[in-house]
């Protein structure tokens, strides 16, 4: 016999619990705001339309089916099954922050302060889960391009938006970059970081990137096999030099970065607590992945 679905609801603490755990009560945090010029009436509403929002979601769960909550800190440690739905109730983020533990689940996005989130990734109220949790299973997809980096060690990390390589800090990064499959070009570089992202990532970081630097490079959609990748503030030197600083990457290559620093990270979606540690001689092979994130249209 099958298992019912299980609904997993992936959530993350909000600033108001944050604040009152720090402060012990909520007048003493309203007091620590309000020396900064803020009210916590601000800060608590959004707390309250967050619980509202699990609320509602919780409730909207077929009485047939098991659910679970996790919060976004426990991700690393929660065994996400085959027949789980996962539904995020938070910010576009919180989805990107949780793609990378999933094998094919479907996703739904539940944006718990509308208004507030550009949307892209929770594009649905709270008021929708009645309808959309039941037919989750069936519902057409949208299976959004994931980029992932693999070490030479074995280590690996996937991403839904980006990966950021580069040394911890503000210091400087000094590798080998490589594109196979580009005529074999290698150069040596001092930058502030590689970056390479999805049609998804075009929505944040890598398009800021993008927009700053005045690239004529056209941005993937988030469906699309294709990454795009900048080098930020190349350094000219006699040893490093800066002919490749931006590209794009099919779904058949990959950039390859040789640390040259006694220590450089790989993290992706802006968790850099989740990072890959890469020493000097190693090679991180970047590119796009072969898994998708099924976000419920």
């Amino acid at each position: 016999m099958s298992l019912a679905p299980r609904v997993v609801v992936v959530h993350r603490t909000t600033e108001y619990t944050e604040l009152v755990a720090h402060h012990g009560t909520h007048g003493q945090a309203a007091f620590f705001l309000s020396s900064r010029g803020r009210d916590i009436e601000e800060v608590a509403e959004r707390h309250r339309r967050t619980r509202r929002a699990l609320t509602d979601v919780t409730s909207a769960i077929p009485l047939t089916w098991r659910q679970t909550l996790v919060e976004r800190r426990d991700l690393d440690r929660f065994l996400f099954a085959p027949e789980d739905v996962v539904v995020v109730v938070g910010q576009d983020g919180l989805v990107a922050n949780v793609a990378k533990y999933l094998a094919g689940q479907p996703v739904l996005g539940i944006d718990a302060d509308p208004g507030r989130n550009p949307g892209v990734l929770v594009r649905h109220r709270p008021a929708d889960a009645p309808a959309l949790l039941p037919a989750a299973l069936t519902s057409a997809v949208d299976e959004l391009t994931m980029v992932e980096a693999v070490a030479d060690d074995t280590q690996r990390l996937v991403a839904l938006n980006e990966i950021y390589l580069g040394a911890v800090g503000h210091q400087t990064a000094r590798y080998r970059l490589d594109l196979a499959g580009d005529g074999g070009v290698v150069e040596a570089q001092a930058s502030s970081g590689v970056l390479v992202g999805t049609g998804t990532g075009a929505t944040g970081w890598i398009r800021s990137v993008w927009q700053e630097r005045g690239s004529s490079l056209p941005l993937p959609r988030p469906t699309e096999d294709r990454l795009v990748w900048f080098v930020r503030e190349a350094w000219p030197s006699p040893a490093t030099g800066t002919s490749q600083v931006a590209g794009q990457l099919s779904a058949s290559s990959h950039l390859s970065l040789t640390v040259e620093s006694e220590r450089l990270i790989a993290f992706g979606d802006g968790m850099e607590g989740d990072a890959l540690e890469l020493t000097w001689g190693q090679t991180v092979r970047v590119g796009v992945c072969g898994e998708r994130l099924r976000l419920v249209g």
